[in-house]
């Protein structure tokens, strides 16, 4: 009984999801190419299912387009002294959509904006307990202001939800 209960709420939650087309018409419109130019600086948690903070990190992110081609070199910086490096390459491919590769994920990131919002979704390669494990991220980041994101994803394994990771993304 309580296994039924438990699907009948994933489904629901499920069926209750954000589009991205909700955001259509939200200022200020979201254009990757211009945000992520330049000089930028991340702050973040990632919790786990419970909802406990398991890591927290600084990103620091320089970030360059040439034409509909841009690269966003990331270094994190977590808590524990650890460091890691994800270069992305990105490639806008309509006026409201983009792709995007890194080294740690697998295949094709996919995402679109509708005004104010992106949405990314793709499978990341993630070092759970020295194993490397693949997770997929459905990530949203909604456009604050010219400066500042906020950016929050949910994680999964085998289609349950497994963390959350949010940050906070300002130009400097």
């Amino acid at each position: 009984m309580q296994w039924t209960l438990a699907v009948a709420a994933l489904i629901s939650l499920t069926a209750c999801s954000t589009a991205i087309e909700d955001y259509q018409g939200e200022q200020p419109v979201l254009k990757l190419e211009e945000f992520f130019k330049g000089d930028l600086v991340a702050h973040g948690v990632v919790q786990d299912y419970a909802g406990k903070v398991i890591q927290r990190f600084t990103v620091e992110m320089q970030g360059s387009w040439e034409g509909n081609q841009g690269v966003l070199d990331e270094q994190f910086t977590y808590a524990d002294g650890r460091t890691q490096e994800r270069i992305w390459k990105l490639t806008k491919t309509g006026p409201n959509t983009y792709e995007g590769r890194a080294s740690d994920v697998e295949g094709v990131a996919v995402g679109t904006t509708a005004g104010n919002a992106l949405n990314w979704e793709y499978v990341l390669q993630v070092e759970v307990d020295g194993e490397m494990m693949a997770l997929s991220l459905d990530d949203w980041m909604y456009l604050v202001d010219e400066n500042n994101m906020i950016n929050r994803t949910q994680m999964y394994k085998y289609g349950l939800p497994v963390g959350e990771i949010t940050l906070y993304i300002g130009k400097r």
